[in-house]
């Protein structure tokens, strides 16, 4: 089920942030998620961790442009909707796999 909710995480300084001072995860999540789903669907994907909060917002499109040869082409990037979860305290989801500094 949770294949289903959860599209990706979100990794960038922001996020990467926001994960090391408050202990909160972003994920790109399915348009019709809310958000008791996503709670459910990330304690699935992640067992032994325990969701308190889950914040969302739908990030809009964005325009691109691009200057080529044959001319300018017009784009955008279509919208998403974001999930950024708070977990319980001490509980740390590991994207990477790697071994645990103390």
């Amino acid at each position: 089920m949770y294949k289903q909710i959860i599209v990706k995480p979100v990794i960038s300084e922001k996020s990467e942030g926001l994960t090391e001072k408050l202990n909160k995860y972003s994920f790109v999540v399915n348009k019709t998620a809310n958000k008791l789903e996503v709670a459910k669907a990330v304690e699935e994907m992640f067992p032994g961790v325990s969701v308190s909060s889950v914040n969302t917002s739908v990030m809009p499109k964005k325009t691109k442009v691009k200057n080529t040869r044959s001319g300018v082409q017009r784009g955008a990037v279509s919208s998403y909707k974001k999930a950024v979860v708070t977990l319980g305290e001490g509980e740390v989801i590991d994207f990477f796999g790697g071994e645990v500094e103390d």
